[in-house]
């Protein structure tokens, strides 16, 4: 039997990242040593006071049964704690706080739940694909409001507000620190926002996925701490980057009463709840030392260093130090920039052994960019550098 392409199917552009990553995996498969820079996927192990938690927890049979959607009280009340000791903002556990099963998969379900065929949302480019993908996953519009490098891939409140697209928008999603291109900003920005939302009625989503991973003394403000932003908005945090909890899939999302409620009742016809053990084990991770996360921070710091530092002896030269996340937003060396960041990134896959993620992955305004993931040790992103060195000595392809 055919069966018609579904229009949700066909809506959704081709996944640029998901095309080198197969090119990744084919050349190992057959036998090639391949330095994975692409995919920001933590490598280290998840701190073992967290790990025996789970361990503890999931021994206990009455853990094995269906959970809550929204994440146990003791959970939600853990992330409340959280954010008063880090930000200084006031949460009720019972209203304003929703576990989501990745903060990925809770931002698309939120979409989904806020969005309906023919509402608007304004989404910045470059970004991280889901961002984009969710609203076209829902059947919404979507405008790609562009970041600059002169304004420091930070959005141009001003420019949103001149543009004169019909019809109004109802949605606009950030993400500060900012996937793929790591700038920060800092609380001015976000009072900004806030001003700009209830001024136009829009509602405000803000992916906060690496709020820890910050560096040189920068501290990144929660969307939260910007006066009356629980009025127009919600933030997403997740325990993927801060505690090396990738592959738990936990992450919550916090802010407005009803905005949360939406998200909590689309989700309670989607899901039984994350894994009780991986709750709990999240409460250790929240309420627990803290030391771990700044660990974890340093270890990126030290690899950005090493490779942004090798980067520009070897003439591949980046303007700046990331301040935060764990990755480096790098310009193609003009004698490649005709290739376009999808073929230099073959190119340096097969000749380098060196995987990055295509700038126009994440975006038609990330195009002229790949990005570095500091996902493998100080040994192996020194040995990347020899490989990008020869490529770069070799000149036009």
């Amino acid at each position: 039997m055919l069966i018609e392409e579904p229009t949700r199917i066909r809506r959704l552009p081709p996944y640029f990242l998901g095309e080198v990553r197969n090119l990744m995996l084919e050349a190992r498969r057959k036998g090639r040593d391949i330095i994975d820079l692409g995919m920001g996927n933590p490598d280290r192990p998840t701190p073992s006071h967290i790990v025996e938690k789970l361990c503890e927890a999931a021994r206990n049979p009455k853990n094995h049964r269906y959970s809550a959607s929204k994440g146990i009280l003791n959970l939600r009340k853990a992330v409340c704690y959280r954010y008063m000791e880090d930000f200084g903002v006031e949460l009720d556990p019972e209203k304003e706080v929703v576990a989501v099963i990745g903060s990925k998969e809770g931002l698309a379900h939120l979409v989904l739940a806020l969005l309906s065929e023919g509402d608007l949302a304004l989404i910045p480019s470059p970004t991280y694909p889901i961002h984009l993908y969710s609203v076209v996953i829902a059947g919404a519009n979507l405008e790609t409001i562009p970041l600059f490098p002169e304004d420091r891939f930070v959005l141009d409140v001003a420019r949103i507000a001149e543009r004169s697209s019909w019809p109004k928008p109802k949605l606009l999603i950030i993400s500060y620190p900012h996937n793929p291109t790591t700038a920060v900003v800092d609380i001015a920005f976000f009072e900004e926002i806030v001003d700009f939302a209830k001024r136009n009625n829009i509602i405000v989503v803000h992916d906060f996925a690496y709020k820890d991973l910050v560096f040189d003394g920068y501290k990144a403000p929660s969307f939260l701490q910007a006066r009356g932003a629980k009025d127009v908005g919600v933030e997403f945090i997740s325990l993927t980057k801060s505690y090396n909890m990738a592959g738990w899939r936990i992450g919550f999302a916090v802010g407005n009463r009803q905005i949360i409620e939406y998200l909590a009742k689309i989700k309670s016809y989607l899901d039984y709840g994350i894994f009780q053990p991986i709750q709990i084990a999240a409460i250790t991770a929240l309420k627990g030392p803290q030391d771990c996360v700044r660990e974890i921070a340093e270890v990126y710091r030290k690899r950005r260093d090493v490779l942004v530092d090798g980067l520009n002896r070897a003439g591949w030269k980046i303007p700046e130090k990331p301040k935060a996340t764990m990755y480096v937003w790098a310009p193609i060396p003009p004698q490649f920039s005709n290739m376009g960041s999808m073929e230099f990134s073959k190119l340096l896959l097969e000749e380098a052994n060196v995987a990055v993620s295509p700038g126009i992955g994440f975006g038609e305004y990330g195009e002229g960019y790949v990005r570095f993931a500091l996902v493998e040790n100080e040994k192996r992103i020194r040995q990347a550098i020899q490989g990008i060195k020869r490529v770069l000595k070799g000149g036009n392809p």
